[in-house]
């Protein structure tokens, strides 16, 4: 019988943006997840054996994210002497000295940033030289089609204020100090779902369509068959949600 943190962080865990074989992390390496949000990679970090700290504006997330460590430690889901952290703070000024972190996670965070060329200064300030990092942001067609359907969507408070080509991210990082890497896109099936979201109301959970959709999902989440993981592998290049772009800090 599965317990409930274990159903819990397989959910979070699968909706992975990041791909681990292009990030290795393992004992031995300090990791950030900037805009951990309510923490999937941090966890996912974690049960590979690292060192990982959940850094987030969001006080109250990073409190389910501290709860859901301690949990996975009590249950034996952490591996020894790998730690998890939460630290409050603006992705602007990290509270963290120089070359601190092998690794840095930044998913689906620079698109809400003003000033996202000093988050990426900040990223490039933190990583060890030679270190690497993986840059998330929603795919420039799948979010146009988004804001088109829905203004809500991207002017409430803390939403999207822009959106990305993938050859402007590159070029920005690049600008920035780092290395471009390889990249990939992710969630193409999540793309309908925010698209559906859109066109009802984003707020609209309770729509029949939406709800249908979102119990879709979930039971692909949980369940992993092989038509949904081929469907999604095909859909990725053309409508996933997220393109993933993987750097290094020159050595």
């Amino acid at each position: 019988m599965r317990r409930p943190t274990d159903i819990a962080i397989r959910k979070v865990t699968r909706v992975l943006t990041v791909d681990f074989d292009r990030l290795p992390v393992g004992p031995g390496d300090r990791v950030l997840d900037l805009g951990a949000g309510a923490g999937r990679h941090a966890f996912e970090v974690l049960r590979r054996g690292a060192d990982v700290v959940a850094f987030d504006m969001d006080a109250a997330e990073l409190e389910g994210v501290a709860a859901m460590f301690a949990a996975m430690d009590k249950e034996g889901q952490i591996p020894p002497g790998a730690t998890g952290e939460t630290v409050v703070g603006d992705a602007l000024g990290m509270p963290f000295p120089d070359a601190s972190f092998d690794r840095v996670i930044a998913a689906e965070i620079l698109e809400h940033i003003p000033d996202d060329m000093a988050a990426m200064r900040e990223i490039v300030r933190v990583l060890k030289p030679g270190g690497q990092a993986a840059i998330t942001v929603p795919n420039f067609i799948p979010e146009r089609i988004c804001w088109a359907l829905s203004e809500d969507y991207h002017t409430a408070p803390g939403g999207h204020i822009r959106i990305y080509t993938l050859a402007e991210l590159q070029a920005k990082l690049k600008a920035s100090g780092l290395e471009v890497g390889p990249h990939h896109h992710a969630h193409g099936l999540h793309s309908p779902y925010w698209w559906i979201k859109c066109a009802v109301g984003v707020n609209n959970d309770g729509h029949p369509l939406a709800k249908a959709y979102h119990e879709l999902l979930v039971w692909d989440i949980m369940k992993r068959p092989a038509a949904t993981r081929i469907a999604e592998a095909l859909l990725n290049p053309l409508i996933g949600k997220s393109v993933v772009v993987y750097v290094r800090k020159p050595a």
